[in-house]
């Protein structure tokens, strides 16, 4: 029997988009079923991260008019990664394999075909990486590049140009259970659980309609979340530049020592002043990633929940809380 596969699509005010990516995917998945790659079990499962706008309408509407259209709907809004938990969740009580994607078509469907080849082949997770930046802006690909080293360097590991575009199997998405932090982010995490992995390259599109949930204060915000989040190393570069400051300062008090027994007087009020300013620069900068982790800290004692479900669109309706 061929294995079942959902492809979940978290969406966030993607009414412009949602009915030409719910043809292409229908397109797609009736290709896969005829050719007996997949199972006609398979579904598309939409995840609604609280939108104010048609969104979810038109996901009821696509549900009520064909029933390869599944949808979750989430509470309130909860943000890209716990939305897409949501749906990888829901989706592993009903699948052999899950396919992960944007829902603004960037990424290329057609890659689909290759990854369900890998996990016909054994793989157990199959990564979208995209094979070249050349349609980026030079600050864009300069920025992300940048990002994916800076992970590297920290310690995080990542697949380097891969976002949230892949495919997993069911025993990859229990292993993804077992992770329950609050503090999410996906690109590191799923590295941690193992198995055999493979990568398809593929070319990214512009976005077909509708605005970027993703500006560039988001995606600052989402880089130190994913830094945070799957590395200490902030902490110990902190300790390092404290012991390169003391260093320092006893080479200083050497010097003045040096210079007073000279008969020289050491002079220049800027110099002190320029010091206190930037040791005291350094010292709020550290406080500040202490910060950080403090805080994950205590949203992660609070075992808040990370999405609540309100409605599930599906053969097998239920409500869950996760």
């Amino acid at each position: 029997m061929n294995s079942i596969l959902y492809i979940v699509v978290p969406c966030y005010k993607e009414q412009e988009v949602l009915p030409e990516t719910a043809r292409r995917l229908k397109d797609k998945m009736n290709c896969l079923i005829e050719s007996g790659k997949i199972s006609p079990e398979s579904r598309v499962l939409f995840v609604n991260d609280g939108s104010t706008d048609q969104t979810w309408p038109i996901i009821r509407k696509l549900h009520k008019e064909d029933s390869l259209f599944s949808g979750v709907d989430l509470s309130r809004n909860r943000g890209h990664q716990n939305a897409l938990l949501a749906g990888l969740m829901t989706a592993k009580e009903r699948a052999d394999m899950v396919i992960s994607m944007d829902a603004d078509l960037q990424d290329d469907i057609g890659a689909v075909d290759e990854m369900i080849d890998k996990f016909y082949a054994g793989c157990d997770i199959v990564y979208g990486v995209r094979s070249s930046r050349e349609q980026d802006t030079f600050f864009k690909k300069f920025t992300a590049e940048s990002f994916y080293r800076a992970m590297s360097f920290l310690g995080a590991d990542t697949v380097f140009n891969h976002a949230d575009y892949r495919l997993m199997s069911k025993r990859t998405l229990e292993g993804l259970a077992q992770f329950k932090e609050v503090n999410l982010f996906l690109r590191g995490i799923v590295p941690m659980i193992g198995y055999q992995t493979g990568v398809v390259e593929y070319e990214r599109g512009e976005r077909f309609a509708g605005e970027s949930k993703y500006p560039l204060k988001k995606m600052l915000a989402f880089a130190a979340e994913g830094i945070t989040s799957l590395s200490t190393k902030p902490l110990q570069c902190i300790t390092a530049l404290g012991f390169l400051i003391f260093a320092i300062s006893i080479l200083m008090l050497i010097h003045f020592i040096v210079q007073w027994f000279a008969g020289n007087t050491v002079a220049g009020w800027a110099s002190v002043i320029c010091s206190v300013w930037a040791i005291g620069s350094l010292i709020l900068l550290s406080l500040g990633v202490i910060g950080e982790y403090i805080g994950k800290i205590y949203l992660e004692t609070k075992d808040r929940p990370r999405f609540i479900i309100r409605e599930i669109l599906d053969d097998k309706n239920s409500e869950g809380r996760v």
